[in-house]
């Protein structure tokens, strides 16, 4: 139908609306209330508690009267009914309001009823007037209020007049159906069109909540059929190199070499590995565990499996400094089985890089360390059949889908140390097989975690001269490097001056962003080496640093902190026997949400409740980043506080992709029309279009 036959629909109110997003009759239906006032409680007056209760109430109008004067003056409407009376109190626009009531009048109030001595007012009611007792019915019902605009407003666009243009749309529009029967009726869902009524037109809550849910299924339904479609092509389109020797390197490595007994989550991710390259698919796997949870250990193994089998893989960091660890980890782990490693990070020597590539190119090179500039095109490898990623949130889905179209197809295993809460797991990677490392490896104990407040200051640093004492090492974090008048942070230069002072028998070195690589590494190998006792740092040493001898970590001016990146800071202590602690020293004041990642960093050493925390903290989109995840931007679900109802619309979407997955069956094709342009964007993202 045309808008423009909508009744009282004018140019101003059409361009009005066209700002929020409204041009079409669809858009009218999708756009829902953002709350609603219930109307069906309608009581006799003498009944009301006064407590502050959402009522209705009507009457006649006994008095309208307006008492004070100037600004203090305000509007009292005194309505009657059979069991008493109550006023209605304006303390703006009295004059308009004024206007509107004459004695007699039957109306009906809504708001909050308070009482005041005797009398029950309700402030700025609710008003509608009713001509007859037969309109009580029609005004004594849920009513919806839908969200509002300045343009909205001036152009006097009120929540009636939407339900009036709604209903009219409601009834000249032919809503088609898309769900599967079958689906709707064993979730007990509602069809689109009744749907569509219970949201805008709601009997009782029951219903709203009903439709609600209806359309936050739909969405997320959407959304995981797309993912679910994705995976399937990806298992259906790619073959992979198949892994059917496990000899010479992977057996040794594991039965002669290793200094220590695998954890059960390891050995869980090791047989999932095991069975995806030899299966003749291209593996696409996420191994997800806590930090200091022991995955370089099943990457490892993986690349073993590659090497036994005449291939070549590649290790791929997000930044120089983590490659560079990985390198080192890598090398020592190795040493023993004569394989060739190479890293290949900015900043190389020409004679150097050249001589890595020629390596790489002919097959002398078993591994290849780096940065994402390693599976780009113009490294041309002999024969790749791994390739894994480190901390693959800071790398984002379109950068794993060129690994996955990259030359022979080669196996893909990507590693996150940030745990990914399950609600996010089965959006954001729901193209990816999950292992799960749960557990931290022999020898390792819980860190001990504390707040601690500035009056403690010289408690912390008696505690940090003893434990560098007896042989311990010790992180000293500031979020900035430079002073900010505007935050009023010491930075982390000024910090490194007063630790100096404080402690002149340790050697203390300083780690910050600014410095140049060779700085940097100069820096922490001596701390390493345990050259250097105390280490002042910002977040450059979030990720990649394995000092197993650091035992203390003082994190100053906690609160600035995200709640991931504080525990991803505490996990750089804790990698070695010693019993370690992470110490969080707050500013004076805190704010509510700093007060509670906090306390969430004392209570739990647990990643993925911090991980949950953190979530319903910050929201999807920011924890992720959005436009990188590939995750959209939902309207109505929500997928921290509806996890029910997604896991419902992974389960379909899995049974449907299953059972039809081109969605040519007869009861799919209504689905199939709407899905498909769903999914070509979908696909376009993650590289497949």
């Amino acid at each position: 139908m045309n808008l423009s036959t909508l009744p009282g629909l004018s140019t101003k109110r059409l361009e009005a609306l066209a700002k929020e997003g409204i041009r079409t009759p669809g858009d009218f239906l999708n756009f829902f209330p953002r709350r609603y006032l219930d109307r069906t409680n309608v009581q006799p007056i003498a009944f009301l508690q006064g407590s502050g209760e959402e009522v209705t109430v009507t009457g006649k109008v006994t008095a309208v009267t307006e008492v004070g004067y100037g600004r203090k003056k305000r509007l009292e409407v005194t309505i009657k009914d059979d069991s008493g009376s109550l006023k209605g109190v304006w303390f703006r626009g009295a004059s308009y309001f004024k206007k509107i009531f004459n004695k007699g009048d039957l109306v009906a109030f809504f708001g909050a009823a308070k009482r005041y001595g005797k009398n029950i007012t309700i402030a700025h009611p609710e008003v509608d007037k009713i001509s007859d007792e037969g309109d009580l019915a029609q005004f004594s019902r849920i009513m919806p209020i839908y969200p509002g605009s300045k343009e909205i407003s001036k152009t006097r666009i009120t929540s009636s007049l939407f339900q009036k243009w709604i209903e009219i749309i409601l009834k000249n529009t032919e809503l088609d159906e898309f769900i599967p029967e079958y689906i709707l009726k064993d979730l007990a869902l509602p069809q689109r069109s009744e749907a569509y009524r219970m949201i805008h037109f709601p009997e009782d809550h029951g219903e709203r909540k009903k439709a609600l849910e209806r359309f936050k299924f739909e969405e997320l339904f959407l959304f995981e059929l797309s993912m679910e479609k994705i995976h399937h092509t990806v298992e259906e389109r790619k073959s992979g190199h198949v892994f059917s020797e496990m000899g010479t390197y992977t057996s040794r490595y594991f039965t002669e070499l290793l200094p220590f007994e695998l954890t059960e989550g390891q050995r869980s991710s090791l047989a999932d590995i095991k069975k995806d390259v030899r299966s003749g698919r291209q593996m696409n796997r996420l191994i997800q565990g806590d930090v200091g949870a022991g995955k370089t250990i099943v990457a490892v193994g993986a690349i073993l499996m590659a090497i036994d089998n005449g291939f070549q893989a590649a290790f791929v960091a997000p930044t120089e400094i983590l490659a560079e660890q990985h390198f080192r980890t890598l090398s020592e782990h190795l040493k023993d089985l004569g394989i060739n490693i190479r890293l290949l990070v900015g900043g190389q020597k020409t004679a150097l890089r050249r001589d890595v590539l020629t390596d790489i190119e002919g097959g002398n090179c078993h591994i290849v360390v780096g940065t994402h500039a390693v599976i780009q095109k113009e490294i041309k490898f002999h024969n790749l059949g791994l390739a894994v990623i480190d901390e693959q949130h800071r790398f984002g889905v379109k950068q794993r889908a060129e690994l996955l179209n990259k030359g022979e197809h080669p196996h893909i295993l990507v590693m996150s140390a940030t745990p990914i809460p399950r609600s996010l797991a089965m959006t954001v990677y729901a193209d990816l097989d999950i292992s799960i490392i749960k557990g931290l490896p022999a020898g390792r104990k819980p860190i001990r975690t504390a707040i601690r407040g500035q009056k403690k200051r010289d408690d912390v640093f008696n505690f940090v001269k003893q434990e560098v004492e007896d042989g311990g090492q010790v992180y000293v974090i500031y979020p900035l490097v430079e002073e900010s008048e505007a935050l009023d942070l010491k930075d982390a230069t000024a910090g490194f001056e007063k630790i100096q002072n404080r402690f002149p028998d340790f050697n203390v070195g300083l780690l910050h962003g600014r410095m140049k690589s060779d700085e940097k590494d100069s820096v922490m190998q001596a701390f390493i080496k345990n050259d250097i006792q105390i280490l002042v740092s910002t977040t450059v040493i979030e990720v990649g640093v394995d000092v197993p001898n650091a035992s203390v970590m003082i994190i100053e001016h906690a609160e600035r902190f995200g709640l991931s990146q504080l525990h991803q800071l505490r996990g750089r202590i804790g990698r070695g026997e010693r019993q370690s602690y992470c110490i969080l020293l707050p500013d004076v004041k805190v704010s509510k949400s700093g007060e509670f990642r906090l306390k969430t960093m004392e209570e739990t050493n647990d990643g993925f409740k911090i991980a949950e925390a953190d979530l319903k903290l910050r929201g999807p989109g920011d924890f992720l980043g959005t436009k990188q995840s590939g995750l959209p931007d939902f309207k109505v679900a929500d997928i921290v506080e509806d996890q029910f109802i997604l896991a419902q619309a992974k389960e379909k979407a899995r049974d449907l992709i299953y059972k039809d997955a081109d969605l040519v069956q007869d009861e799919h094709r209504s689905l199939r029309k709407e899905f498909e342009p769903y999914f070509r964007e979908k696909a376009s993202f993650y590289g497949m279009g």
